[in-house]
């Protein structure tokens, strides 16, 4: 019966006018060649999709190139978290295991920078141990964390200095002048004294000049760092004028990048104007630090601009409601002056929330990450300055002696905000796809362009010729 449903072979051919031969012949000629087109086609794509994976996530140093920062010639945004922790905790072999889960589990969330010290002064524990004397187990802390976040595709941001105490920060700076016969009366005289100043271009030179252990490249050869640091937080409150400060920023810009030109630099402040800046950018009453956002960032050496936010600290009395606003109020202020007089990309790199202030609820941590992924996502969709977040801090289990009520443990904290996370982390990589093929069709657009423009020219030489 199946033969009885099949036509014959000579059957068909029988009844074949005689040219038809040679049609079918022409015909499957035609389809072969659309299939080799195909073929060719979906080869292109394929190499021009492993060319996006090498061009928006492969390995070279960030840059920047207008309002964003670029990797290979693509946008690039810093998506991540803040680990102060990483070198002290990685200081000891048996400990680096955590180091390696965090990065782990920030990588399985689609997290790609981390910022974390680069610097621990004073005592026997530290980095830092004395003026230009270095803790070598410190070091190869810093040495592993920069290699295993390398194996996990994590962009460091590393960090100079400390403005506060903890970890010896300017005061340790000041004592140690203070020790060598210096006649020093304020902390704040960190940025003004000689002294002082050599020690820290001292300990810069260390730092950006240190070859790794694990990897044998130096630091201001590896791309796996995005960006140094001159300090955190830099304050100076003796200076209302703010003088000081950028006299002090202006100098270690330069002399970071007359050792390094590779990678870039911020300058790690938090983002309050100065005081000669409009009334309704004098956002906290009474907060005058000697820091300007605006002078501060437009220092030639300085890449890209910084700002971070706690309202629920600097706004401690008030409602979860008048917080939101104080974050959207803050965050649009800084994005249009990063856009409009800095002209420089924005990152935002420490905000969060804490389980501590009274009546925390993981529902309002949702709310400020929520409004602060928005704020960067928009800014970034539009063509805007913000390049991404970096939320305080990361922690990995079994770490309960760092919480400080601002943690996040990814494997512990509620869906809702570990769905927020990854979100954000899915949304930023896919516009980069996204802008990375409107550049590549804006390309072939010219390409077409100046292609059609040559051939109408040679027509019309052509013609010229004839006549």
């Amino acid at each position: 019966m199946a033969k009885a449903r099949g036509r014959h072979p000579s059957a068909s051919s029988a009844t074949r006018p005689p040219g038809n031969r040679r049609e079918i012949g022409e015909e499957r000629k035609r389809e072969m060649k659309k299939l080799a087109g195909f073929l060719a086609l979906l080869l292109l794509l394929l190499s021009q999709q492993r060319h996006l994976a090498d061009a928006v996530w492969g390995e070279g140093f960030i840059g920047v190139r207008g309002l964003h920062f670029v990797l290979n010639g693509s946008p690039f945004f810093a998506n991540g978290f803040n680990a102060y922790w990483l070198m002290s905790v990685a200081a000891d072999p048996s400990q680096r295991g955590k180091v390696s889960s965090a990065f782990q589990e920030a990588s399985g969330h689609g997290l790609t920078v981390a910022r974390t010290w680069a610097f621990s002064d004073g005592g026997s524990g530290a980095l830092q141990t004395s003026p230009g004397v270095y803790n070598e187990h410190m070091f190869e802390g810093l040495d592993f964390v920069v290699s295993e976040a390398k194996k996990y595709g994590i962009r460091l941001i590393l960090s100079l200095a400390n403005n506060y105490d903890s970890f010896g920060g300017k005061k340790q700076y000041v004592d140690w002048a203070r020790g060598q016969g210096q006649s020093i009366s304020s902390e704040d005289e960190f940025f003004n004294n000689y002294l002082v100043k050599g020690f820290y271009k001292n300990h810069v030179q260390s730092v950006i000049t240190r070859v790794n252990k694990f990897t044998g490249i130096a630091y201001r050869d590896d791309p796996t760092i995005l960006a140094w640091e001159l300090m955190n937080e830099a304050r100076c409150p003796s200076d209302q004028s703010g003088n000081t400060i950028q006299s002090w920023l202006t100098e270690m810009a330069a002399h970071v990048k007359s050792i390094d030109r590779n990678h870039l630099l911020e300058a790690g402040l938090e983002g309050f104007y100065g005081h000669s800046a409009p009334q309704e950018k004098q956002f906290i009453s009474g907060v005058s630090i000697g820091t300007d956002f605006i002078s501060n960032n437009q220092i030639p050496d300085i890449d890209f601009a910084t700002v971070h936010s706690y309202p629920d600290q600097w706004l401690s009395g008030s409602d979860d409601w008048d917080q939101l606003n104080f974050l959207n109020r803050w965050l649009d202020t800084h994005i249009q002056d990063a856009r409009d007089i800095l002209q420089k990309p924005l990152l935002l790199a420490e905000f969060g929330k804490s389980w501590k202030d009274p009546g925390f609820n993981p529902t309002q941590r949702d709310s400020l990450f929520g409004t602060v992924y928005s704020k960067v996502y928009w800014s970034a969709r539009n063509g805007g300055p913000t390049t991404g977040g970096l939320f305080w801090q990361l922690l990995t289990e079994g770490m309960d002696s760092y919480k400080d009520g601002y943690e996040i443990v990814l494997k512990e904290i509620p869906w809702t905000t570990s769905n927020l996370i990854s979100q954000q982390c899915r949304k930023l990589r896919y516009l980069g796809k996204l802008f990375f093929r409107l550049r590549n069709i804006n390309n072939l657009e010219r390409a077409k362009a100046i292609r059609k423009a040559e051939w109408l020219a040679g027509k019309s030489k052509d013609k010229d010729i004839r006549n």
